[in-house]
């Protein structure tokens, strides 16, 4: 599976590249894409063998992804709500675009807050927050700051 997240490896890889790699790459299956360029997802898809695989790799355009052709999601959110963001991809698989836009609008403020403080820091304060886990963080990386912290919690609250 390549990995195109350009916020995490600091480059992107072109849609021309990944379809050229996965014509010529028979190991080569799919792709977790998180460009956050809907235009990029769009021609890979396009161009892609059959057998080639997109997958979101960005919550917040999973669901415009899918409606282009993604097959489905590696995600951040749906560590934490794992029911209700797969009940969101099941349903627009199965054309019922409505009702999986109504749960898509229902986490959009969650999907950057989320990332406010960086990736794991905010999955991490939400499973806290919920009781699952302690959000407790390894050097490099810290906790979310308590503004942040604060609104997750109000989010969750909303949500469930």
């Amino acid at each position: 599976v390549l990995y195109n997240v350009p916020g995490r490896t600091g480059v992107n890889l072109k849609a021309e590249t990944t379809v050229r790699l996965a014509r010529d790459c028979q190991n080569i299956v799919a792709i977790k894409e998180a460009s956050g360029s809907l235009e990029q997802v769009d021609e890979i898809i396009k161009n892609k063998p059959r057998d080639f695989d997109v997958i979101s790799g960005d919550d917040a355009l999973t669901y415009p992804m899918v409606a282009c052709g993604a097959v489905g999601v590696i995600s951040v959110i749906g560590n934490a709500l794992p029911r209700e963001f797969s009940k969101m991809l099941r349903l627009e698989m199965k054309g019922e675009f409505e009702g999986a836009l109504k749960i898509h609008h229902r986490f959009t403020d969650l999907f950057s807050l989320l990332f406010v403080d960086g990736n794991p820091a905010g999955v991490k304060a939400m499973l806290s927050e919920m009781g699952f886990i302690e959000n407790v963080l390894r050097l490099p990386l810290v906790p979310t700051r308590l503004t942040t912290l604060q609104r997750i919690s109000e989010l969750i609250k909303e949500l469930l």
